[in-house]
């Protein structure tokens, strides 16, 4: 019989591993971005065995006990499985871009040794069921988001590096009293002897809390605009791949075990509603193109949010679709801005114009990138986006639906604007075509994206199968 448990540790171990070895490779003279790339790859494949095994009914993980009841407990569930598969494989897209854009400089093998590490916390935190070891994994992503976001090192990049560390790591202190709050009612730290368990309202707002800082919701939401001062992989790892997935996910996985209270229910997705509001309207007004991106970041997320609190396998299993969807189509869009930044030497969108005639390709990526963040079928971001709204229709109040369809109409909006302005639209400069848009691995990556944010609207029924099986709904 096949050992899932050896699965599980070793996908979660092994970016740990592949960080310690990026370094490594560099002092022996080797290339540190191919060792993360083929760590990257690795963990991938590994999450896809975790993935095929746990949607065939085995069951396994791995306990290290620990004092205090704070054991390190892993759990091969499905749910971990399929966010594990999502986080590893946009990782590994990242990675093969960053062989193009990131080649050298002093900073080039910490870069690739903090994503790997990045990537280890995201994997350890899904398959985590001990709340404790949810916040160790989730401080780990702080610390690595405080040096990707701080990069370059320039003085502006350090403050927005730490502005970051400090809204997030501040954030997560409420999920450690969270966590105190719950083993001091029920005398435990485990998810799983929590199911169906009631907790304190203390409790689940200190929960709700952490998720919104993590996840850029009103009024955490600052941070996440002025990370973009980051290369472009280290933006699309935050927002499509690792960092704000960790607040939704968090939220989803510990109020998939515990009841949300109603009251609480309705509060998040008014507070959703309004940050998801005011960051369409921000981005509609924004110029920096990954500043409008970030926006657009922060506004998706409140929908994923309204889709958790509604509950249901419509609300919680459209939230779940929504992750993937909209990791795979923000973080085309942002390796397309880092192409076009490329080109134009400027993240300002009035100063470009007419690039659809220079970057075909990169165009073509960022419409159906943009097409399926917009929610227009057959894209996969409307199927995701129907069933949010079909869960939350059932249990929202009508100003809530009606916030999120002025969201979802300032979506629609402002990525237009964008496309139009940089691609259609005559700009103040001529650039010229110089017989290649990017080095050949950025552009595969972006192309790849596009083409999967496509797929996942057209063959959408394949994550839904997985989806359905998490919680044991009926298509």
């Amino acid at each position: 019989m096949f050992d899932i448990n050896g699965i599980i540790l070793v996908s979660v171990l092994f970016p740990f591993v592949g960080s310690v070895l990026a370094v490594i490779a560099n002092r022996l003279g080797g290339d540190s971005g191919k060792t993360a790339l083929y760590c990257a790859g690795l963990t991938f494949i590994l999450s896809l065995l975790a993935l095929h095994y746990t949607s065939r009914g085995y069951a396994g993980g791995f306990i290290l006990s620990m004092p205090m009841g704070m054991d390190l407990r892993l759990v091969g569930d499905l749910m971990g499985a399929y966010m594990a598969c999502a986080s590893s494989f946009l990782s590994f897209i990242i990675m093969y871009y960053s062989q193009g854009y990131i080649t050298e400089g002093p900073y080039k093998t910490e870069f690739y040794a903090v994503a790997m590490l990045f990537l280890g916390a995201m994997t350890g935190l899904v398959y985590s069921v001990n709340l404790i070891w949810l916040f160790v994994f989730w401080e780990i992503t702080a610390v690595c988001s405080w040096r990707l976001v701080g990069y370059f090192r320039a003085p502006n990049d350090v403050l927005k590096a730490n502005k970051t560390f400090i809204i997030t790591v501040f954030g997560a202190l409420f999920l450690l009293l969270a966590a105190v709050a719950i083993a001091d009612d029920a005398g435990t730290l485990d998810l799983t002897q929590l199911r169906g368990a009631h907790i304190s309202l203390a409790a689940t707002a200190f929960i709700i809390l952490a998720a919104f800082s993590k996840s850029a919701v009103f009024p955490f939401s600052c941070w996440l605009p002025d990370a973009g001062v980051a290369p472009s992989p280290v933006t699309a790892l935050l927002h499509a791949a690792v960092l704000v997935k960790i607040g939704v996910f968090a939220f989803a996985r510990i109020f998939s075990y515990i009841p949300l209270d109603p009251d609480m229910a309705q509060l998040v997705m008014y507070v959703a509603g309004i940050s998801s509001l005011i960051a369409g309207a921000a981005a509609l007004k924004e110029t920096n193109i990954k500043r409008i991106i970030a926006y657009s970041t922060i506004s998706q997320l409140g929908f994923i949010f309204l889709g958790i609190a509604a509950g249901g396998f419509m609300g919680m299993g459209g939230a779940l679709l929504f992750m993937l969807m909209h990791g795979a189509a923000k973080g085309g869009l942002f390796l397309c801005a880092g192409i076009i930044e490329h080109k134009t030497h400027t993240k300002d969108i009035t100063q470009m114009g007419g690039l659809a005639k220079v970057l075909p390709v990169t165009a073509f990526a960022f419409a159906f990138c943009a097409l399926s963040v917009m929610g227009i079928p057959p894209f996969g971001g409307f199927f995701s986006k129907f069933m949010v709204f079909a869960g939350a229709a059932r249990t929202a109040p009508w100003p809530v639906m009606a916030i999120f369809a002025g969201a979802a109409a300032l979506t629609l909006a402002y990525l237009s604007r964008a496309f139009y302005i940089i691609f259609i639209a005559a700009g103040p400069k001529e650039y010229q075509k110089d017989g290649h848009e990017a080095p050949r691995q950025m552009l595969i990556s972006v192309v790849v994206l596009a083409v999967i944010s496509l797929l996942l609207g057209v063959f959408s029924y394949v994550p839904l199968g997985y989806i359905a099986e998490i919680f044991g709904g009926a298509l």
